[in-house]
Order: structure tokens, then sequence, then C-alpha cells
């Protein structure tokens, strides 16, 4: 990387359906993001230790480690506590994801503009509007 060079930023993202892969990672680059992802909760757990990425979005129902699993054990290691983590799912857990240590929780359907808003703030790349108004944007289109 060239020293004028933004650092690239990766969102790791652990999720089972295939067509919610698709929509997340077709919104994320369009932000400008890098985007991987595990098949399940151990390995995104292993690669989050290897590639420390900017952020991890994790689905609760993600097969050998749940997603609030995976968040507490990347809370507990000194090594990946930093690294935010928003919870992205059908289930109504957001007292739960808190509970986890998550920085956000999003419930199922994505709605880009709550989504994007949600992960640009994890990050540190506040939005100029706040995701209220940008979802009643999208939602006014």
């Amino acid at each position: 990387m060239q020293p004028d060079e933004p650092e690239r930023r990766v969102v790791l993202i652990a999720e089972r359906d295939q067509n919610v892969r698709a929509l997340q990672r077709y919104v994320l680059e369009r932000a400008g993001l890098a985007v991987d992802f595990a098949d399940d909760g151990q390995a995104a757990l292993e690669r989050a230790r290897s590639t420390m990425p900017t952020l991890v979005i994790a689905e609760i129902l993600i097969p050998k480690l749940d997603g609030l699993t995976l968040c507490r054990r990347l809370r507990e290691d000194a090594a990946t506590a930093h690294i935010p983590v928003v919870v992205f799912s059908i289930l109504a857990a957001g007292a739960r994801a808190a509970d986890a240590g998550a920085h956000a929780f999003l419930r199922k359907p994505l709605i880009e503009s709550t989504f994007i808003a949600a992960v640009l703030d994890a990050i540190g790349s506040r939005p100029a509007v706040s995701p209220a108004a940008q979802e009643q944007q999208w939602l006014s289109r």
C-alpha cells in the first residue's frame, strides 16, 4: 500500500443465506468496502483472528458457533476486542446482542440505508444524515 492510499476496510460477514450474502456484498461494495464471508461462527472467529477485519457482521442463526457467542468470543480476546460487531438477524434479539457486546443490532430484512448507516457508524465513518432520515429517504423513493 502506498502512503497516500487509504486503508482498505474489510467487513467480515458470518451469514448462512446466499441471497442475503449477495445483497450484503452489493450494498457494502457500493459503499467502498471490501467483503469477506465465513460459512459459520467458528470459521468467522478464526478468520477474524487471522485477518483483523474492520468490522464483523454476524447472523445469530449460523452453525457451529452462533452469532452471539461469536460476538462474545471476539470481545473476550484482547486481539479482537476492538473489532466492532453488528448482529443482523431475523430474531428480535437486540437486548441479547447488546449483552454479548455488539456495537449494533439490525433486524432483517436488509434496508440498505439503515444497514449502511449502522456499518459506517460501527467503523467510525458516520454518515452526514441520521439513519432514521436515511431510512425515510429510502422509503420515499
